[in-house]
C-alpha cells in the first residue's frame, strides 16, 4: 500500500502509528495513515482488516475533583 521510500510500517506491526499521515480530520476526531490505519483522537485504532484496537489510555493521568 505504501509508496514511500523507505516504506511505512505495515498495519500489523507494533510501530504502525509512525506511518505517514494521509488525511487528518481533527473536527471529526480521526486521521488516516499511509498503511490504512485509522487513528482516533481517543487513541483507538481501526485496522484495514476491520480489527479494532481499544484506546490505550494511561492510568493515573485522570485527576478526580474533590470538594472542600
Amino acid at each position: 500500500m505504501c509508496q514511500h521510500q523507505s516504506p511505512c510500517p505495515a498495519a500489523d506491526s507494533a510501530d504502525r502509528e509512525s506511518a505517514r499521515l494521509v488525511a487528518h480530520h481533527p473536527e471529526q476526531g480521526w486521521s488516516l495513515l499511509c498503511n490504512g490505519v485509522v487513528l482516533f483522537e481517543d487513541t483507538g485504532e481501526l485496522l484495514p482488516d476491520g480489527r479494532c484496537i481499544a484506546p490505550q489510555r494511561s492510568r493515573g493521568t485522570i485527576q478526580a475533583m474533590t470538594t472542600a
